[in-house]
């Protein structure tokens, strides 16, 4: 219960990784908002909030239906929260910018609007819905951006996907030292290979392949392998933690 009366928001958090960081934030006593995207991830979002309130531990789930690629998504997002948790100073704990789309096409093969899709959500989701917490977020807040070991080891038909994230690896960086004298750190989490739905849209030869480099196990990880990290991430003990990228892949990749 180390996350007790604080609140969080968790964008993309209707399966995967995300569902599996919400829940982990309610274990440990946190207020969740849950973002979602589409209208057919609804009732899974709706199942994760029974889920939580099941846990009858003091935590609490919101559900938001909004587009990080439309505009005023994330002040939409902000303003669900505040209002579903209302506090006297209108603030927030944590945010996990985890929301994200994969590409997998040769760079030849790659329209325009391929690239949009996946920069508009992986890159630009990020920066935005960051930019409209900051103002609202409690000293010492805490900002986790999820990114891929995507960005430092890649494979062909993923330069587009491995840029997305490599860019939010310098935004984290940036903006760690922008917010550091008010005591808010940045960190960016970088799965490797995780059981979601997501991967299923990797190539079986790829996929095969990643888990032979997997060092433990040889094994997919699991979302909850990634939500302790970021559990972590969030909580007090890590207050001296910022500016990393910390690879949480079973060893797939070793900084």
């Amino acid at each position: 219960m180390r996350l007790r009366g604080k609140i969080a928001i968790v964008t993309g958090a209707s399966r995967g990784i995300g569902a599996g960081i919400a829940y982990e934030l309610a274990k440990e006593g946190a207020k969740v908002t849950l973002a979602y995207t589409s209208a057919s991830s609804e009732r899974l979002v709706d199942e994760l909030c029974s889920k939580i309130a099941k846990l009858n531990n003091g935590s609490l789930a919101a559900k938001v239906k909004a587009d990080l690629r439309e505009t005023g998504s994330p002040e939409r997002i902000l303003t669900a929260t505040l209002d579903a948790f209302p506090t006297t100073d209108r603030k927030i704990d944590i945010l996990v910018n985890n929301a994200g789309v994969p590409l997998c096409k040769d760079l030849s093969d790659t329209s325009r609007e391929d690239i949009a899709a996946v920069l508009d959500i992986n890159l630009n989701g990020t920066i935005l819905m960051t930019k409209a917490v900051i103002p609202y977020l409690r000293a010492p807040g805490r900002i986790i951006n999820i990114g891929s070991t995507a960005a430092r080891l890649s494979a062909s038909g993923f330069s587009v996907y491995s840029a997305s994230k490599a860019a939010v690896e310098g935004f984290t960086r940036g903006l760690a030292h922008e917010l550091g004298s008010w005591g808010h750190t940045v960190n960016v989490i970088e799965p490797g290979a995780v059981e979601t739905d997501m991967f299923q849209a990797v190539p079986e030869d790829i996929a095969t392949a990643i888990k032979q480099r997997t060092a433990l196990g040889n094994r997919l990880g699991m979302p909850e392998d990634i939500a302790g990290v970021v559990a972590f991430l969030a909580e007090e003990r890590s207050g001296w933690v910022t500016g990393q990228c910390i690879s949480v892949s079973g060893g797939l990749t070793m900084n």
